[in-house]
């Protein structure tokens, strides 16, 4: 195969020649908010929308009737969505699998339906998430403050495509990466899932200490571990509360910081940095509550201007603004920007407990959050949230039973990157014409070996 096999045009000629048709989901007069339900068949929001797969996290639904109603919005299995608005969405692309087959594309989406008879929607979805689309799409928004796309800009993305067995055969190559990164997502939810399950067993519904309380043996422990526990509660500001535990401010408990950006217009802050820089944008497409990697880095002179200066591995990060609530552990020694409280690891509360506490508790963290033109929690209105503190040899004990769950983590999205990046350097390297894809086998283990 040689660069000239490939064609270039533009979605929009796609469209005029019937190859691909765009359709932009219910407009708000259309759909309703009050129309959602529970249970139904599942509208995908721009929320829903991340890199080239659908976030099914909490996706709202509608009734049969809606549903009905909205047929002409329903899914296919291959079609592709835009996330139409948003600063973290926009430029965003999913493709629809067969689960999502019959889904209503959201009032925030865009859907591009291709003919599967000369385009291949797997190879589609993979060139439409490459960074030039990506940055293409983002800078063609329309709008000053929210930026939005709509069908017309969607019809000016520049495409480029090798005839349908070259598309299939490079999506084949870029798809058992994506497997491989899809069962790395899926072991640590349900690792995450097991941790979690067990704070809300030991610090939410205090099992251990029930048990004990009816005279039963504490279920899933060993002696040693359920000897920790008392057997009684007693009164306190959040309710009946395990014995010898205490109600606290976060912020008596542990340390809470912030940060800043040093000056973008000092190339002495920025060029060269060899000191990780956070900003919840780097939270933004997170599928684990670790971060492994930012996307900005400072040089030392530009960390001295950040108050909290370099805070350890370890750090729980909460995301305080646009939005609040993105929650990771990072996994190096970090800065961090203005839209973060930092949780440095402590002596009293160990991260993971800190973190959990804060899953569990992110309504009421919310709650404190102000503002008119988005919702921030600042650190005063944070601090004084309780927590409840179980005795240090508690919260020592659940830190030991999760943290290989967490290091397991740590190594999957560690993998993950770097299969992500063979992915888009292999993607590069065929849409440039750089590769051939005589042998992709060979192509992919030798890529997998760089």
């Amino acid at each position: 195969m040689v660069i000239e096999e490939w064609t270039s045009t533009t979605i929009g000629d796609l469209c005029d020649r019937d190859h691909a048709h765009i359709q932009t989901g219910p407009f708000g007069s259309q759909l309703h908010a009050h129309e959602y339900s529970a249970t139904g068949t599942p509208v995908i929001p721009t929320e829903g929308i991340g890199r080239r797969r659908i976030l099914h996290d909490s996706l709202p639904c509608v009734p049969p009737d809606v549903a009905a109603r909205l047929a002409r919005h329903s899914l296919q299995a291959g079609d592709i969505l835009f996330a139409r608005r948003g600063i973290q969405a926009t430029g965003l692309t999913a493709l629809v699998t067969p689960k999502y087959e019959g889904a209503i594309c959201g009032t925030g989406a865009i859907l591009l339906r291709l003919d599967s008879d000369v385009l291949d929607s797997d190879f589609f979805s993979f060139y439409l998430s490459t960074p030039e689309v990506f940055n293409w799409l983002r800078a063609n928004a329309v709008g000053a403050v929210m930026p939005n796309l709509n069908a017309a800009v969607i019809r000016r993305v520049p495409v480029r495509y090798p005839k349908l067995p070259q598309q299939r055969a490079i999506a084949h190559i870029l798809g058992t990466l994506d497997d491989k990164i899809e069962l790395n997502r899926r072991m640590n939810q349900t690792l995450e899932e097991m941790a979690r399950a067990l704070f809300k067993s030991w610090f939410v519904d205090f099992d251990p200490v029930r048990a004990k309380a009816e005279g039963r043996e504490p279920v899933g422990m060993d002696g040693e571990t359920a000897a920790l526990f008392l057997d009684g509660f007693e009164n306190s500001e959040l309710g009946p509360i395990p014995k010898g535990w205490t109600v606290e401010p976060i912020g008596d408990a542990v340390r809470v910081v912030g940060g800043s950006t040093p000056s973008t217009a000092v190339s002495e802050f920025w060029e060269g940095g060899t000191v990780h820089w956070t900003t919840p944008r780097d939270l933004s497409n997170a599928t684990s509550p670790v971060l492994i990697r930012t996307e900005r880095m400072i040089t030392e002179a530009g960390l001295s201007k950040i108050s909290s200066g370099l805070l350890p591995q370890g750090t729980l990060l909460l995301s305080s603004r646009a939005p609040v609530g993105y929650l990771a552990l990072a996994q190096m020694p970090i800065a961090v920007n203005q839209g973060y409280i930092a949780m440095p690891p402590g002596e009293r509360l160990s991260n993971f407990f800190v973190l959990f506490w804060a899953y569990f508790n992110m309504d009421r963290i919310k709650a404190r959050a102000s503002g008119t033109t988005f919702a921030e929690i600042s650190k005063r209105n944070f601090r004084p949230i309780p927590i409840l503190v179980p005795p240090r040899t508690i919260v020592q004990r659940f830190s030991e039973t999760v943290r290989p769950a967490f290091d397991r983590i740590v190594l999957n999205e560690r993998e993950s990157s770097m299969l992500s990046k063979t992915r888009d350097l292999l993607l590069s390297r065929l849409l440039s014409g750089e590769l051939r894809i005589d042998h992709p086998e060979r192509i992919l283990k030798e890529l997998i070996d760089e």
